[in-house]
């Protein structure tokens, strides 16, 4: 076995109670460590997506207990993809957090910062609906930690409520994979997908409920409408390094409907016919429909970049919606930009509040006015999918995908209105906070940095997600062949089914 395809998860497992016992009460080498432990998270990350990138499928199985009895760990494209993606996001937020001086304004930001990766990776790499399950609850976990750090009243409540919110979609988890259990006897993915099409026409309806029940869960992870009032209120009052890395966390709910309903309830299954085909897809729409007319109304900017990702994640589960393998590459191609594009724009939204407040009106000129606002037109042009940037390019590749849809036409409509709406939306933000003239008897900001916390570490963060927005739409091209050859091996799962309940990476 690779024991490398291990170490995504159980580097940031033992860095956290390592930072937490010995480096707590030295915020410099905390940091230290920290740093070190995302660097190599790249690494390791970038190693496993060079060995899955020509279509070879690994398992990892732990305690060498094989399939479907022990828990394994599964690489192929798709999670190769989505664990580097998740690997470089959490070092640029974390270089973003110390030079921000966000880590020092509470206790165990670093701690519970690698167990929020920890949680992310494993849930991409899993290839066990149960373990899937536990992963998704030291997120939820870690992710509370993170989201009352620095205090507040506003951030606590909108902690409380996502915590609520997320624990009744864990219940509901819960009362999936036992239902699903019941009829097949495994959760390991899998062998789900085998026993799952060995179904008789007259045991399935149990098995649907359990399906159902899973897209409802998924759902709720991807903030889809009307599932999805957990995400406004905590992306806005989330410390900003924090929302940033949350931008990767919505693709979790998105990447396991891609997970479970192409390999254990693919369009093949009997079990799984028209699952979610009459309500994704509109539901999908409405999300963003409903983001897009969230951006125009904002009224601080917190909202206005949680709106965004709530348009942004609507775009994606339209794609997904579709269920083609066109349809899943676009979602692909498009998942990695509107994480960069979201992540991008909660790191400047930190800068502004910095140094005016979160209202979205005008006042005095800050420091780096002009700086900071030639990166947020950057920033809006692409999470609106404006050209030239990658989202222009994700957009067309999602309509492409639709076009042979029954509901093109609406489809087609909603994305382009939602692109119009979502920019003028913007472009308002834009010039009230950098552009409008204010009352010249408005005090002039203070933008002195009393903490003396280094300027140029989150300008170098903020750049970097500019850089990767750019890098994206310079190698679309290979971008694009990568996330079709990924969308046919989901289509096409036997590679997977093979070295899973084979044994064949040993």
């Amino acid at each position: 076995m690779n024991h490398l395809l291990i170490a995504p998860v159980v580097l940031p497992a033992l860095a956290a109670p390592f930072i937490t016992m010995v480096t707590r009460h030295h915020m410099d080498l905390t940091r230290v460590f920290s740093v070190a432990a995302s660097v190599l998270m790249v690494i390791f990350t970038l190693a496993l997506g060079w060995q899955a990138a020509d279509g070879t499928v690994q398992v990892y199985e732990l305690g060498d207990w094989q399939a479907p009895f022990g828990i394994v760990l599964v690489l192929d494209r798709l999670s190769a993809m989505m664990i580097v993606l998740t690997a470089v996001l959490g070092l640029i937020v974390n270089l973003y957090a110390i030079g921000s001086g966000w880590d020092a304004r509470g206790k165990n930001f670093h701690a519970l910062f690698q167990f929020q990766l920890m949680g992310i990776q494993g849930a991409f790499l899993t290839g066990d609906a149960f373990n899937l399950f536990v992963f998704f609850e030291v997120l939820l976990i870690a992710s509370y930690g993170l989201m009352i750090h620095g205090g507040g009243t506003k951030r606590f409540q909108a902690g409380v409520q996502y915590v609520v919110y997320n624990l009744l979609g864990s219940t509901l988890f819960l009362f999936a994979l036992g239902t699903i259990y019941s009829v097949t006897g495994t959760l390991n993915m899998a062998d789900l997908a085998v026993k799952v099409v060995e179904l008789s026409p007259d045991n399935t309806a149990l098995i649907r409920v359990g399906a159902i029940m899973l897209l409802l869960v998924f759902a709720i992870k991807a903030a889809l409408l009307p599932l999805h009032f957990w995400l406004p209120a905590s992306y806005a009052y989330a410390p900003a390094p924090v929302a940033a890395l949350f931008a990767i966390m919505t693709k979790v709910g998105a990447y396991a409907i891609l997970r479970f309903y192409t390999l254990v309830f693919g369009p093949e299954v009997d079990a799984a016919a028209g699952l979610g085909g009459d309500w994704l897809l509109p539901a999908a729409l409405l999300t963003l429909g409903a983001g897009a007319v969230g951006v125009l109304g904002a009224r601080d900017i917190g909202r206005l970049i949680a709106y965004g990702a709530i348009t942004s994640m609507g775009t994606l589960l339209t794609a997904v919606a579709l269920f083609t393998p066109e349809a899943a590459a676009a979602a692909l191609y498009y998942t990695v930009h509107s994480t960069l594009a979201a992540a991008l724009l909660f790191l400047i939204s930190d800068l502004v509040i910095e140094r005016r407040g979160v209202e979205i009106s005008p006042k005095a000129p800050m420091a780096q006015n002009g700086l900071i606002s030639a990166m947020f037109f950057v920033a809006a042009i692409a999470l609106a999918g404006m050209p030239p940037l990658s989202g222009f390019l994700g957009k067309l590749l999602v309509m492409d995908a639709a076009r042979d849809h029954d509901m093109v036409w609406t489809i087609w409509a909603v994305i382009l209105g939602g692109s119009l709406v979502t920019i003028l939306g913007l472009a308002r933000a834009g010039t009230l906070i950098f552009w409008k003239a204010y009352d010249a008897d408005t005090k002039p900001s203070d933008t002195t940095d009393e903490a003396g916390r280094p300027a140029a570490l989150p300008f170098v963060a903020t750049f970097a997600l500019i850089a990767g927005l750019v890098a994206l739409t310079l190698f679309a091209g290979p971008m694009s062949s990568y996330a079709q050859a990924t969308a046919e091996q989901l289509f096409t799962p036997t590679a997977y089914l093979e070295t899973v309940l084979g044994g064949a990476a040993k």
